[in-house]
């Protein structure tokens, strides 16, 4: 099962791709086109709202592995990044009320067509998968994104310093330009100067 959760190996966590980045961003790319296809497919097959997303991405990590574009461990790290980067848009929403806009933290029209449908496909998965289970905000842990992880779309900030970076793709998390700071939080809300 892909969780949103760093993968571990042999003691180790497995969130430090920077000598694969490229590909892997790229890994990224794919199996988000691979979870909003499959996310079609089920929405005309199925009715239960439950199981979509997380099917969808299992999908996209079997996908990766069977045509052979990842490691079964690269491949379950990239979705687990995806699962992550859907399930904070998710529970922002539905505990917020507020549009994607908002999670993002940039204009809406600076995404390509494909990146933000599958977004609001994605995004529209997990606020209904977390109505479900009915979570309350309190609940929520806390997400931290660290350098060298696979991150899609939106703002971060560092922990340590403050300073955000504005990801309009996904891309690698570098460390922190100002601080050389490693960990970072969502930023989300309405728009505002970055530090």
């Amino acid at each position: 099962m892909v969780t949103g959760r760093m993968l571990k190996r042999g003691g180790q966590r497995m969130n430090d791709v920077s000598g694969k980045t490229p590909e892997l961003v790229q890994a990224y790319r794919r199996m988000m086109e691979r979870v909003k296809d499959q996310l079609e497919a089920l929405g005309q097959a199925e009715k239960a709202a439950f199981p979509r997303l997380s099917a969808s991405i299992e999908h996209a990590v079997e996908k990766a592995v069977e045509l052979d574009e990842l490691t079964r461990e690269e491949a379950q790290l990239i979705g687990g990044y995806l699962r992550r980067d859907l399930d904070d848009a998710g529970q922002y929403l539905a505990t917020t009320g507020h549009d994607l806009r908002s999670w993002l933290r940039f204009d809406l029209e600076l995404l390509e067509d494909r990146l933000l449908e599958f977004l609001q496909r994605g995004v529209d998965q997990s606020r209904l998968e977390l109505r479900a289970f009915e979570p309350s905000p309190a609940d929520a842990a806390v997400e931290r994104y660290r350098s060298g992880e696979i991150t899609g779309p939106g703002a971060l900030q560092c922990e340590s310093c403050g300073a955000q970076a504005v990801f309009h793709a996904p891309a690698a998390i570098m460390a922190c330009p100002r601080c050389g700071g490693g960990v970072f939080l969502r930023v989300t809300g309405t728009l505002s100067p970055v530090k």
